[in-house]
């Protein structure tokens, strides 16, 4: 019997399936491969280099939210300040302790609160402004911004910064204790010398030898010491021990034919938030003008108590 014989054609077409098998892996593997190790497109390489060095963000201000200022002050502080108010009924001194909260659009950004108490020769009125500063520049700090802010406020009100001493510029000498110089000298930070009556002036053409320059020549030694007449130590001026930085406004003003109004401002900043106390009394006929050393004391101690709540 003859044996049954296989067909080539069967053969032929298995090895072509093989090949196309084998290629069709080969090339899912090229592509897999491909995709994992493809490197950074022409677009990606454009983006890069548009995007310019990296500024470093600055850190955000301590505070983020403010407290409530009406209920910030208790009310026995508030029966010291406001000694008009113990005369008055008790739903008006009760409504005279609440205080009248300040109108403002966002309490996380400013608050504020006023108090009032009238009696038939003097009025006192109190009021707190509190602001949280946010730098929207991200190169500048919250803290930075609301120093901007708290000494456009100090010069506002005429009180001088804390002197600096600037940096020497290169080939330039400062003027020593003698007043003697070599090169370019850089001026002296003291102002010109008030004609005392204790100073005499050297005959001309000759130096001098005395403490106190000539009338009209600028002081370049140490400056007198001791008190000037104005220097009471209640004058207007910067504070130490309050907050971060701070100072106190003191003015008087007449109201009326024979009144007189003074008002106290003390202004601290604390990080981000800066806090204005202000408390004024006026009096009417004939009262004395409100006492300058009470009036300060009571601001400052209503000022030291706000900072210690801040740092709660």
């Amino acid at each position: 019997m003859q044996r049954k014989r296989y067909a080539s054609g069967r053969t032929g077409s298995t090895a072509r399936n093989a090949v196309v098998l084998t290629s069709v892996i080969g090339l899912g593997l090229g592509l897999g491969l491909t995709g994992c190790s493809a490197g950074p497109t022409t677009d990606d390489l454009a983006v890069d280099a548009k995007a310019g060095p990296v500024v470093a963000v600055a850190p955000p201000g301590r505070y983020r939210t403010l407290f409530e200022p009406c209920g910030a002050v208790p009310q026995g502080t508030l029966k010291d300040l406001l000694p008009g108010a113990a005369a008055l009924p008790d739903a008006e001194r009760g409504k005279a302790y609440r205080g009248v909260a300040a109108v403002t659009y966002d309490t996380d950004r400013r608050v504020g609160c006023t108090w009032k108490a009238d009696s038939p020769e003097t009025s006192h009125r109190l009021a707190l402004d509190i602001e949280r500063v946010v730098s929207y520049d991200p190169a500048v700090s919250d803290d930075a911004r609301a120093q901007e802010v708290y000494v456009r406020k100090q010069l506002a009100a005429g009180i001088p910064l804390p002197p600096t001493t600037p940096p020497t510029p290169t080939g330039t000498t400062t003027t020593t204790a003698t007043g003697a110089a070599s090169g370019t000298a850089t001026p002296p930070a003291a102002p010109p010398a008030t004609k005392s009556g204790t100073g005499t002036a050297a005959p001309t053409g000759k130096p001098s030898t005395a403490s106190a320059p000539p009338s009209g020549a600028p002081s370049v030694g140490t400056p007198p010491t001791g008190p000037t007449p104005s220097a009471t130590g209640l004058e207007p001026r910067g504070l130490e021990g309050l907050g971060d930085v701070a100072y106190l406004d003191d003015a008087l003003s007449t109201v009326g034919a024979n009144g007189h109004q003074r008002v106290v401002s003390v202004v601290f900043r604390t990080s981000n938030v800066i806090v204005t106390v202000s408390y004024r009394e006026q009096t009417t006929g004939s009262a004395e003008a409100p006492d300058s050393k009470e009036l300060q004391e009571k601001a400052r101690n209503l000022a030291r108590m706000l900072a210690e709540r801040l740092e709660e």
